[in-house]
C-alpha cells in the first residue's frame, strides 16, 4: 500500500488519527514521567536516603553516587530495545508498547515504597538500583514503538508532525514529574519533604499507568506492521538482519542523538542541583525547569512539522547549531543568581533542544527498511543515550567540583554538539522515504 494511498484510505479517519495521537502522547507522557521522577530525585534526596554514610563523610561523592544511578539505567535500555525490537518486529508495535508501560510503572511505584539505608543497610541502595535497571529496560523499547506507531499511521507529508507527538512525551514528562515535586516541596516543609514526600510522586505512578494503559489498547496496529503480517514479510532474526545490512544507520543514530540527549539531561536532573549551589531554592528551581520544558514542549512540536518543510536533516542542523552557541551565555545568565534569568536560559536552551529532537521519530524511521524498523531505531536510540544523557549530569556535577565552574559543562556540551552535527550530515535527506514493506 502507498503512502499516497494510506493518506486517501485515512483522510476520512481523524477521529482514529486524533485516538493515535493521544495514544502515543499519553503513554510516553508516562513513561517519562516514571523515568525522570527518578532522575529529579536522585538530584535533591536520594544521597542522604540511600548511601547514608558517604552523605555524612563525603556529601560531594554521594551526590555524584546518586547521580550515577540516573546513568545505570541507560546501560540496560539496549538490552531493552533489542527484547522489544525483537518481538515488535515479528509480534507487533502495540503489544510491546504495553508491556514496557506495565514494566516502568511497576518499578516506578515499588521505588516509591523502598526501605532507606538506615532501615535495611546497604540492600536499600542495591534495590534502588534494581528497580532503576527495570526502568531502563522499558524505556529501552519504548520509544522506539511509540515512534513507530506515531510515523507508520501518518499521512504522507506528515510524519513530522505525526512523529512529534511522541517526542512531545518527554517534555510533558517533565513538566508533569516536576509540577507533582513542586506541588508537594511547596506544601511541605524540608523535613516532611525529606522523610515521605519525595515518595508521593512515585506512588501516583500507579494512577498513571491505570490511565495509559486503558489508553494504548484502544489503538489500531501500525499499518506497515499489518502488511508485514499478510505479506509473511517479517523478519525471522531481525537483530542480526539490522548488523547486516543497516549498521551504519544504527551507528549515526546514535552519534545524532547523543548531544541533544546530553543537553536534555542538564535540564532534568543537573540544573536542579546547580540551582541549588546558586543559592535558588528547590521551588525556584522546579518552576524555572517547568517554564524550560514549556519550551521545549512548543518547539519539539514546531520542528516536527518545520522537517516536513524543509527536511529533516535541515531542522536538526539548526537546532544543533543553536545549542553549540548558547551554552556559554547560558550559564553567564545562570550565575547572575537570579530565578527569572536562570528559566529564560532554560527557555532559549530548548529552542535547540525541540529542534534535534521533534524530527527524530520520522527521521529515524525513513532510515530503516520496515523489516528491522522498531530493532533499527530502538538500538540507535538507547546507545545514543548511553553515549549522550546517561551520566551526563554526573559528568556535569564532576566538572563543575573539579574546575570551580560550570562552563566547562557548557564546553563538554559544545564537543558533543559538533559531533552530532556532522553525524546528521552524513545523512542522505530521508524525508518521503517509502516506509512500506
Amino acid at each position: 500500500m502507498s503512502d499516497s494511498v494510506q493518506h486517501a484510505a485515512g483522510a476520512g479517519r481523524t477521529r482514529d488519527e486524533k485516538r493515535l495521537l493521544a495514544s502515543t502522547l499519553v503513554g510516553t507522557t508516562i513513561e517519562w514521567y516514571d523515568f525522570f521522577i527518578y532522575a529529579q530525585a536522585a538530584s535533591l534526596v536520594f544521597a542522604p536516603h540511600f548511601f547514608k554514610p558517604l552523605s555524612a563523610d563525603a556529601p560531594g561523592v554521594a551526590s555524584l553516587l546518586s547521580l550515577a544511578t540516573i546513568g545505570i539505567s541507560f546501560l540496560f535500555r539496549p538490552l531493552g530495545a533489542v527484547v522489544a525490537g525483537r518481538f515488535g518486529d515479528r509480534l507487533g508495535r502495540k503489544a510491546m508498547l504495553v508491556m514496557t508501560l506495565i514494566m516502568m510503572g511497576s518499578a516506578t511505584a515499588l521505588i516509591g515504597l523502598l526501605p532507606t539505608y538506615a532501615q535495611i543497610g546497604v540492600a536499600a541502595p542495591i534495590l534502588l538500583i534494581v528497580l532503576r535497571i527495570v526502568q531502563g529496560f522499558s524505556a529501552g523499547g519504548e520509544w522506539g514503538g511509540a515512534a513507530l506507531m506515531a510515523v507508520e499511521h501518518a499521512p504522507h507529508g506528515k510524519r513530522g508532525y505525526f512523529g512529534s507527538y511522541p517526542q512531545t512525551g518527554v517534555p510533558l514528562g517533565l513538566i508533569l514529574a516536576t509540577g507533582v515535586l513542586w506541588v508537594i516541596s511547596s506544601s511541605t516543609s524540608e523535613e516532611q519533604f525529606n522523610s515521605w514526600g519525595w515518595r508521593i510522586p512515585f506512588l501516583l505512578s500507579v494512577v498513571l499507568i491505570v490511565f495509559g494503559y486503558l489508553v494504548r489498547r484502544l489503538v489500531e496496529e501500525s499499518p506497515v506492521f499489518q502488511e508485514l503480517l499478510e505479506r509473511k514479510a517479517y523478519s525471522s532474526a531481525p537483530l542480526t538482519e539490522l548488523f547486516r545490512s543497516s549498521s551504519r544507520g544504527v551507528v549515526l543514530a546514535a552519534l545524532i542523538f547523543i548531544a541533544n540527549n546530553a543537553a536534555g539531561y542538564l535540564v532534568i536532573a543537573y540544573f536542579l542541583s546547580y540551582g541549588k549551589t546558586l543559592g535558588l531554592s528547590r521551588p525556584t528551581v522546579l518552576a524555572a525547569t517547568i517554564v524550560g520544558a514549556v519550551g521545549w514542549l512548543v518547539f519539539t512540536v514546531y520542528s516536527g512539522a518545520l522537517s516536513d518543510r524543509i527536511g529533516r536533516v535541515r531542522t536538526f542542523q539548526i537546532g544543533y547549531a543553536a545549542v553549540f552557541v548558547w551554552m556559554l551565555p547560558m550559564f553567564l545568565m545562570m550565575e547572575t543568581g537570579s530565578g527569572v534569568m536562570f528559566a529564560l536560559a532554560i527557555v532559549v536552551l530548548s529552542f535547540g533542544i525541540g529542534l534535534s529532537y521533534g524530527p527524530m521519530s520520522a527521521m529515524y524511521a525513513e532510515m530503516f527498511p520496515a523489516k528491522v524498523r522498531y530493532s533499527g531505531v530502538s538500538i540507535g536510540y538507547a546507545f545514543g543515550a548511553i553515549l549522550g544523557g546517561a551520566f551526563a549530569p554526573t559528568i556535569a556535577e564532576a566538572l563543575t567540583q573539579a574546575t570551580g565552574s560550570a562552563y566547562a559543562v557548557g564546553a563538554y556540551i559544545m564537543v558533543l554538539s559538533i559531533i552530532s552535527i556532522i553525524a546528521v550530515t552524513m545523512v542522505r535527506e530521508p524525508r518521503g522515504a517509502d516506509l512500506n514493506a
